[in-house]
């Protein structure tokens, strides 16, 4: 019981940092785009990983 009280306290400080961070103008959190790093057909257009693929020619 007690890890399931620590668990639950620990995702609501995470989600309240995020939140914090966000009400006070930091923005949203960013990804690092690392999910998609080995399929670029899924990469978003605005991914910095697809942008630098592009410009070296090494689109896989």
């Amino acid at each position: 019981m007690t890890e399931l009280l620590l668990a639950i306290v620990v995702v609501v400080l995470s989600a309240a940092g995020l939140g914090l961070g966000l009400a006070l103008g930091r923005g949203p959190a960013r990804s690092s785009c690392g999910a998609a790093a080995c399929r670029p057909e899924t990469r978003c257009d605005t991914c910095p990983l697809k942008r630098a693929a592009t410009a070296t020619g090494d689109e896989r």
